[in-house]
């Protein structure tokens, strides 16, 4: 993994920000909005205003290690120049990797979701789910370049109905159905906020285009920081029309698809399809984008020694094996759990990955140029949002903490299981002493 100085490429700073708010508003919001009502009562906002905090604290850690190694391969990068070539960055990369997994099972569940309330007459959501991972799986392995050309259209689209959305429904909202009466427990705030945590994840996919990007250095953490930003205060905004145009009994009982029906009061019955509409639009897009990124993640972790061999061959000059595994596994998941589960298990996922990100700004930080205590404190932050959420949902499903808590352990266990009986190591590590910051 070589690093280029930033700011060699050609990408503007509008294009890079496009592809952060790309990455986070795609079938997070849609798929668990409902989940994080359920949680957090009336306070939704509230949590969504949490979950960006966090978010927002551990951009600023991204935008600094970006600037500092600018390199296509973003986290994977990160965490193998802070943690050298033990067990420790092998795991969290394979824990990188599964959690994309999970992302990629809750964007198929919930286009599952949206398909059955559009279409009630089918027998169930399992159809739709498999059908677009199979769908989408084959069109990155013929052409992924074709589909990932309506990425840009697609975003557009989304963002415009979701803001459209917003200003429609914001002066029906009754200030009642937020008011403090409303709110759960400050532990189900947190909770709440922290299942919908996968849905600010995709900002750090800004990091793999630092080689691309025009004047990096001052672009690279504009972009962070503005594309976050502007997400936080969407989302914030669709949690207030939600909660405030409708009961909280009937945002549980379309917890699956609470957004469509949150327009449905509103804007009748084109609005509940154009809200649905978007939203198979939305987790469409983000399970294509997905699925290209993440066959690139484990062909690159597979290059480094901590995945099997077999996922570095290329056929056709794409990845093709590695989409196929991370297809299968997809698959096992979004079939075989149900969409409340999936998202804890991605948030869970992506909140210690999160950690690992803020403690390798610290380790780097001769590089980066960052205080420590800021990584610290947003270490802190997401370790303790982590526990919030376990608490918090295994008081109604003790089984999902043990999922959790088997995925982290596995992702180590399998690593070091894996390089015990290959001999492999991690290589291609980046020669710290021969980057500095700029």
């Amino acid at each position: 993994m070589e690093c280029n100085p930033p700011g060699k490429g050609t990408m503007t700073l509008t294009e890079v920000i496009s592809v952060g708010i790309g990455g986070m508003v795609g079938g997070g919001i849609f798929a668990v909005l409902g989940l994080s009502v359920a949680l957090a009562g009336g306070a939704a906002p509230i949590a969504f205003a949490i979950a960006g905090v966090i978010a927002f604290l551990t951009a600023v850690s991204y935008s600094k290690l970006a600037t500092a190694l600018p390199s296509s391969g973003g986290t994977v990068t990160y965490l193998n120049c802070a943690f050298g070539t033990g067990i420790v960055a092998g795991g969290l990369n394979v824990l990188l990797w599964l959690s994309y997994v999970v992302m990629l099972a809750l964007y198929a569940s919930a286009f599952g979701s949206y398909f059955l309330a559009l279409f009630p007459a089918m027998s169930g959501p399992q159809i739709p789910t498999a059908g677009v991972i199979l769908l989408f799986t084959g069109l990155n392995a013929l052409s992924a370049g074709a589909v990932g050309r309506a990425e840009e259209i697609i975003v557009g689209i989304k963002v415009l109905i979701l803001v459209g959305f917003v200003v429609i429904a914001f002066p029906t909202v009754e200030p009642a159905r937020v008011a403090l009466s409303t709110w759960a427990s400050p532990l189900s705030i947190v909770g709440g906020g922290m299942v919908i945590f996968l849905a600010f994840e995709g900002f750090e996919l800004i990091a793999n285009t630092a080689e691309d990007i025009v004047d990096g250095k001052r672009n690279l953490p504009r972009a962070f920081l503005i594309s976050v930003s502007s997400v936080i205060v969407l989302y914030v905004a669709i949690a207030v029309v939600t909660v405030g145009t409708l009961d909280l009994s009937a945002i549980s009982a379309a917890s699956d698809f609470a957004l469509a029906a949150a327009a449905r009061p509103i804007l009748g019955q084109a609005g509940f399809t154009i809200i649905a509409i978007a939203a198979l639009l939305s987790t469409s897009s983000a399970i294509n984008a997905t699925l290209y990124g993440s066959a690139r993640l484990t062909y690159g972790i597979a290059r480094s020694g901590e995945l099997p061999a077999m996922l570095e061959n290329k056929v056709r000059g794409q990845p093709v094996e590695g989409l196929l595994v991370t297809a299968g596994l997809t698959l096992v998941v979004a079939l075989g759990l149900d969409l409340s589960r999936i998202a804890t298990i991605g948030s869970a996922g992506f909140l210690v990955i999160f950690a690992a990100v803020n403690i390798a700004n610290v380790r780097l930080r001769a590089m980066t140029g960052t205080s420590r205590w800021l990584p610290i404190g947003t270490t802190v932050a997401c370790l303790a949002a982590l526990v919030a959420l376990l608490i918090e949902v295994g008081r109604s499903d003790l089984g999902a903490v043990f999922i959790v808590a088997g995925l982290g352990i596995g992702s180590f266990a399998v690593e070091a299981a894996y390089r015990r009986s290959t001999g492999r190591t991690i290589r291609s590590l980046l020669p710290l002493e021969n980057h500095h910051p700029g």
